[in-house]
C-alpha cells in the first residue's frame, strides 16, 4: 500500500499543481476579497471534491467513468459555470476597485465557499483524477478496497487544499500593488474573466481521456 500511496502522490501532485478552474477562481476571489476570501474559496473547492471522495470510496466514480453521458453531464455543467463566472467578472470588473476600498464590504465567506464548492464538485479534472486515475493505484489483492480508495482520495484533497491556499496567499501578497491603480484592477477583472471563459470553453471541447 505504501508503494501505491507514494506513486499516487506523485501523479496527484502533477495533476493538481497544473492551474485550472479552482486556481483561477481562488486567485479571482482573493484579489476581490482578500486572503480570507481566497482561503474560504479553497476550502469550498476541497468540500466539493469531498463529494468525489465519498463517491470514489463507494465505487460510484468508477461506474461514472464507464458512462459517457454521465461524464459529459459533469463536464458541461462545470464548463457552463466557469463561463458564467467569467462573463460576470467582465461585466463587473470595475467593482474590483470597490472591493479594495477600506469602506467596501469584503467578499462574503459563504459566497466564496459556495463558488469554490460548485467548481470543486463539477471540475472534470477532479472527476478524471478520482474516477479514472485513482482506481489504478489500489492494491486489490490486499483487500479493503473502499478504505484504500478513501485514503488516496483524502490525500489528494489535502494536496489540492494546500495548492489552492498557496495560490490564494500569493495573490494576497500582491493585492496591495493592484490596489494602487483602479485601471490595473479593471484589467485584472477583465483578464480574469477572459481566462475563466477560456478555461470553460477548453473544458467543454476537450475529449474524454481513456
Amino acid at each position: 500500500m505504501l508503494a501505491q500511496l507514494i506513486a499516487f502522490l506523485g501523479v496527484s501532485a502533477i495533476v493538481i499543481a497544473t492551474p485550472g478552474p479552482d486556481t483561477a477562481l481562488t486567485i479571482r476571489n482573493t484579489l476581490m476579497g482578500g486572503r480570507r476570501a481566497g482561503i474560504f474559496t479553497a476550502l469550498g473547492v476541497s468540500s466539493g471534491q469531498a463529494i468525489w471522495t465519498l463517491a470514489t470510496a463507494a465505487g460510484i466514480a468508477a461506474l461514472l467513468a464507464a458512462s459517457e453521458p454521465a461524464f459529459l453531464a459533469v463536464k458541461i455543467a462545470g464548463a457552463a459555470y466557469l463561463i458564467w463566472l467569467g462573463i460576470q467578472a467582465i461585466r463587473h470588473r470595475k467593482a474590483l476597485s470597490a472591493a479594495f476600498s477600506t469602506a467596501a464590504a469584503p467578499r462574503g465567506t459563504f459566497r466564496a465557499v459556495r463558488e469554490g464548492f460548485t467548481v470543486g464538485v463539477t471540475n472534470p479534472k477532479a472527476f478524471i483524477l478520482f474516477g479514472a486515475v485513482l482506481p489504478q493505484f489500489v492494491n486489490r489483492a490486499a483487500g479493503h478496497v473502499p478504505e484504500q480508495m478513501l485514503l488516496l482520495a483524502l490525500v489528494s484533497i489535502a494536496i489540492g487544499l494546500a495548492s489552492d491556499s498557496t495560490w490564494g496567499v500569493t495573490a494576497s501578497a500582491v493585492r496591495t500593488w493592484f490596489a494602487r491603480s483602479p485601471r490595473r484592477l479593471e484589467l485584472v477583472g477583465g483578464a480574469g474573466g477572459l481566462a475563466m471563459i477560456s478555461v470553460g470553453l477548453t473544458v467543454a471541447v476537450t475529449g474524454r481521456q481513456n
